[in-house]
């Protein structure tokens, strides 16, 4: 391991950030475009299925068929890989969006109504907050996949440590194989811990440790 790091010390370090950049850039247009729409679905919620059936559907293309569809529209490189992954982001974001609104407690709501709130203030005091648990744990599981998944953007000229563990398989060389999938699991894990951490920020008291607090 120390020879890897000796010999491919710096490169790590630059596929680490272009396999976060990619990662992050995906996921926070994801969280961008499926928390407002998700929100706004749960006031019709015929077109709320149609949506949530389409998002379902792009879910089921295989990874490297979509990223494989991105070359003939964007080139190669880093922004179609974006692209693609962001294509993957919404799906689990938009549904527990979905979930979360619609899971909060209605006697809430009507008592924000009768304390006067607008319908604008009881969606961002109210429902927004108390959804948050559900909201958090599609964007955490969003972007687990995303980590994971942008390592086959290696595929289509994105870099990111997908670049070591291919080289490293048509070489026959572990260390490089090694080298890629350990930093690709070490930052799945850290990010889902941050992002754990902020969803325990962002939930409100009574719904945190299920109410006890």
């Amino acid at each position: 391991m120390m020879n890897f790091l000796n010999e491919y010390g710096s490169d790590l370090l630059l596929k680490t950030w272009e396999q976060l950049y990619i990662s992050l850039i995906a996921l926070g247009l994801g969280i961008i475009v499926a928390v407002p729409l998700g929100i706004a679905l749960t006031r019709f919620p015929r077109t709320s299925k149609v949506v949530i059936g389409i998002c379902s559907m792009l879910q089921t293309v295989p990874s490297l068929a979509l990223l494989a569809l991105m070359i003939p529209i964007f080139g190669i490189g880093k922004f179609p890989a974006i692209v693609a992954l962001f294509i993957y982001s919404l799906l689990p974001i938009l549904r527990n969006t979905c979930i979360g609104m619609d899971g909060v407690d209605p006697s809430l709501i009507d008592s924000a109504k009768g304390m006067g709130m607008t319908s604008r203030q009881i969606m961002l005091e109210v429902s927004l907050p108390q959804a948050m648990p559900v909201i958090m744990a599609g964007i955490r599981l969003s972007a687990v996949y995303l980590i994971a998944w942008a390592t086959l953007a290696s595929y289509i000229g994105a870099g990111g440590l997908g670049d070591f563990i291919f080289n490293g398989l048509n070489l026959y060389q572990p260390d490089l194989i090694i080298g890629g999938t350990i930093p690709v699991s070490l930052l799945a894990l850290l990010t889902d811990f941050l992002l754990g951490r902020l969803e325990q920020k962002l939930t409100p008291v009574n719904l945190r440790d299920g109410g006890e607090e």
